[in-house]
């Protein structure tokens, strides 16, 4: 079995297989191009591999869907898309769907780690200077002052003190900041997202991005069930798994049973107040005119959008704050062990 393609690789395969089906190549010949392609990269990656592997079993008779999933390098979502496509005679529009899907994926994920790199470098450097200012330029002063007892007053020694309480108390904050950032990484990647998602609620912009990056990957994936001829009802339990988002998944639970009752998916979300009410409208219209596929595509494109802006403003709002804590931290620290200093100057004056 390969390994799992990451989502940029995935976006790449399918929008060269979209643009090989379309001229008119078939499937097993296209797939046989493609791992020429890759084989000159002089050793086998998990999408040559998978390559192979698909190829032989085209060959052999078995659709497309059916050898992404025997190969076992591609995300199930993209398997059962794939499937819906080829049932539907959609193929071609669902393989150009899942490239921007997945294209779309990796560049969220990639501005997710952006926001997260900076201020994490930025603990690791506000730690770094506060212990050396622990290690070495307090105990400096400290000796310097020793050096100086009969001039320096027992004030003089408190504000030393002070500078030491002050860089300690902000090294164990900083330390724990840097503690948790590792633990939820960690959680997250392993799939333990609830508790790390419970305490990112608790600051309004965070919970605002979570909302918004679950209704982008329900509209994704929606318009790309749509694409594969999916009827409405199905498209919506199968994109539910998709959106990542607790209380997203909430409110669609509760879209899937008013279309039980007979209303449609765009009166649904417009009721439960799924988006934006100037979201809701469009899809209103977009359903009454008949587009629904395309709304549901702009949509998903003001989104994103949304979600990189809520990106960039977390991203704004961390890296002051915490550039304002180091240099805070530093310049208190060093005026508390100056201050004796400038009182010695003042005396011998």
């Amino acid at each position: 079995m390969s390994k799992k393609i990451d989502g940029l690789g995935i976006s790449a395969f399918f929008e060269s297989m979209g643009l090989m089906l379309r001229s008119g190549i078939q499937v097993d010949e296209a797939l046989g191009l493609l791992t020429e392609g890759e084989g000159g990269s002089g050793k086998a990656g998990p999408l040559e591999s998978a390559l192979r592997l698909m190829q032989q079993s085209t060959q052999e008779g078995s659709p497309l869907a059916s050898a992404m999933e025997e190969s076992g390098a591609f995300p199930d979502y993209a398997v059962s898309m794939v499937s819906a496509g080829e049932s539907s005679g959609r193929l071609e529009d669902t393989l150009f769907r899942l490239s921007e899907y997945y294209a779309r994926e990796s560049s969220m994920s990639e501005r997710l780690k952006s926001a997260v790199t900076y201020p994490a470098a930025m603990l690791c450097l506000i730690i770094a200077v506060l212990a050396v200012m622990l290690v070495m330029v307090l105990p400096a002063f400290t000796d310097i002052y020793n050096d100086m007892t009969g001039s320096l007053s027992a004030s003089g020694y408190g504000y030393v003190r002070l500078a030491y309480v002050f860089c300690w108390a902000a090294l164990a904050v900083m330390v724990l900041l840097a503690a948790g950032l590792i633990a939820g990484y960690v959680m997250w990647k392993r799939g333990a997202r609830g508790p790390v998602e419970r305490v990112l609620r608790l600051f309004p912009i965070c919970s605002e991005l979570l909302d918004s990056m679950g209704r982008l990957r329900f509209t994704s994936a929606m318009s790309t069930f749509l694409s594969s001829g999916m009827m409405q009802d199905d498209a919506l339990e199968r994109s539910i798994p998709m959106t990542g988002c607790e209380p997203v998944e909430r409110k669609l639970r509760r879209c899937a049973e008013r279309m039980a009752d007979g209303h449609s998916i765009a009166r649904a979300a417009y009721d439960e107040e799924l988006f934006e009410p100037v979201y809701g409208r469009m899809l209103l219209a977009g359903e009454r005119s008949g587009s629904l596929e395309q709304v549901l595509g702009r949509l998903t494109g003001h989104l994103e959008e949304n979600c990189e802006n809520l990106t960039d403003r977390l991203v704004g709002t961390v890296d002051p704050a915490l550039s304002g804590v180091l240099m805070v931290t530093v310049g208190l620290s060093l005026l508390s062990v100056m201050l004796p200093l400038i009182g010695i100057m003042n005396s011998i004056g």
